[in-house]
């Protein structure tokens, strides 16, 4: 069986440690391999190859350091299929849906290619008399990285690549579910060129969570999962004083209006609900119909889903795979079992899918309820599986309303033909990604990614300008250069 250890100062690592974790497959529901838990010993080394390691690096020209970043593009360019391919293994989205995780983590190596231009400073000549001042950028030191199983690839690439291009040393702690596709990641950037001892990774579950957490050494975190997880990460760098960013859970409501186009809507909806078994942060979970829009929305959708391919992730005809776990199915499931008891109505059901190939899968199908409302489990709390939801309202202010008082606001999307409606929502809703017939916005490389209210804790988005500013420290220098000296001054200083 595949064994899967720690990746430490450039080296593949069995640690410590006697623990093991299984890995399965979700299309098949057999153990495909075992990781080692990382001990805190273990994570020790971890974090000590990188302070070491670190300094070094950050006298390395940015210049330099972008090359590294090119070499490694072409490198995930070369293993695109192979990585996809782990990621079905391991996580059971489609390698379509895999292909395009890794193609939108390859973008945000592309934006960090461009560090020289984006660590430059800024310059104030002559700000008093004689005096110059200007402001730099400087890494933050050892960074930590804590990604979800739901994109083992583009998270890690949201977080390691811009640290490390700002002259970082950064140690990851990726998911034990699908720990096999973030390994490789390692793996190629040491052939990119990397110093040993820049990326680390250290497997394991909270023992190896809270001693990153908690390490002096550390001085930034960057956390993707769970909101409860991510308001621990928070509490605890806080009170250690660390720079963190924890991205959280999400409920993405979508407003159809009465004129949206009901085949394009109805289209983007069935790939922001079901693709990836809705195991994403950013899937649409609520459609919030306005008017007379519900009725034709919800036939429409039902029609889709009787047609919805959910086959292993590796099949070509399959649209959408399994879920991650056993344990997950039965959630799902019990979220399904919730909606009906508390009197939503169940249109598709997809606990009763059952296909040749789904054998001891973690297959479930699409789920699709009507006339759910506030204070239901499934209206309420994050489901992360193939379940959408369609609330009725009577106007756009309703719906608007829905969304700004949930507890998330992550991402939301509107449809409609009305430019008033759409700049009206984008302008008052409370979300922190925001589309207009786009059912899933996710910004491109060179914004920055993150949500509002419980979707996000801490003061800096993920990837793109907010990254740069969140992977280092701002440094204002002020010079004067005098002919002779001058007498002490004992007063505030000025510049005149």
């Amino acid at each position: 069986m595949k064994f899967i250890c720690h990746y430490i100062n450039g080296q593949h690592e069995r640690g410590e440690s006697e623990e093991l974790s299984p890995v399965f497959n979700p299309a098949t529901g057999e153990q495909a391999a075992n990781v080692t838990l990382a001990t805190p010993a273990d994570v020790e080394r971890a974090v000590q190859a990188a302070v070491a390691a670190q300094p070094r690096w950050a006298a390395v020209p940015p210049v330099r350091r972008a090359r590294v970043m090119m070499r490694y593009v072409q490198l995930l360019n070369e293993h695109i299929d192979e990585l996809a391919l782990l990621i079905s293994q391991e996580h059971g989205k489609v390698l379509d849906d895999a292909r395009g995780e890794v193609t939108r983590g390859i973008e945000v190596v592309e934006f960090a290619c461009g560090i020289p231009q984006l660590l430059k400073g800024e310059f104030s000549e002559n700000v008093g008399t004689g005096v110059d001042s200007w402001a730099v950028r400087q890494p933050a030191g050892v960074c930590v990285g804590i990604s979800p199983f739901n994109f083992p690839v583009m998270v890690p690439l949201w977080m390691f690549p811009i640290a490390i291009a700002c002259g970082n040393a950064f140690v990851m702690k990726p998911s034990e579910k699908v720990p096999s596709s973030t390994m490789r990641l390692a793996e190629l950037l040491t052939e990119a060129g990397l110093p040993d001892g820049v990326f680390n990774i250290v497997n394991g579950g909270k023992d190896a969570v809270n001693a990153l957490l908690t390490h002096p050494q550390v001085n930034t975190v960057s956390f993707v999962g769970s909101t409860p997880i991510a308001q621990y990460v928070h509490k605890v760098c806080a009170e250690q004083g660390k720079r963190v960013q924890a991205l959280g859970g999400a409920k993405n409501h979508a407003i159809v209006m009465p004129d949206a186009d009901l085949d394009a809507t109805v289209k983007a909806l069935m790939g922001a609900a079901y693709g990836s078994a809705g195991e994403r942060c950013m899937a649409i979970s609520v459609a919030v119909a306005v008017g007379d829009a519900a009725d034709a929305l919800v036939d429409a959708i039902e029609q889709r889903l009787e047609h919805l391919q959910v086959l292993p992730g590796t099949d070509p005809k399959a649209e959408m795979g399994p879920l991650i776990t056993r344990e997950h199915l039965d959630t799902v499931a019990s979220f399904i079992d919730s909606g009906v008891k508390e009197g939503a109505t169940l249109v598709c059901d997809g606990r009763s899918i059952n296909h040749a190939s789904h054998g001891d899968g973690f297959f479930i199908g699409g789920s699709l309820f009507d006339h759910v409302k506030p204070g239901m489990k499934i209206y309420d709390k994050e489901i992360f599986g193939p379940v959408l939801s369609i609330v009725r309202v009577d106007s756009f202010e309703e719906a608007l309303e829905l969304i700004n008082v949930h507890e998330f606001g992550n991402g939301t999307a509107i449809f409609t033909r009305d430019g008033y409606f759409a700049r009206e929502f984008a302008n008052r809703v409370q979300a922190g990604m925001v589309g207009i017939n786009v059912p899933i916005p996710v910004p491109m490389a060179f914004h920055s990614f993150g949500g509002w209210k419980n979707s996000l804790f801490g003061d800096h988005h993920m990837h793109g300008p907010e990254g740069i500013r969140f992977f280092t420290k701002l440094k204002t220098i002020t010079s004067r250069w005098q002919e002779t000296s001058s007498a002490s001054q004992f007063s505030m200083p000025t510049m005149s």
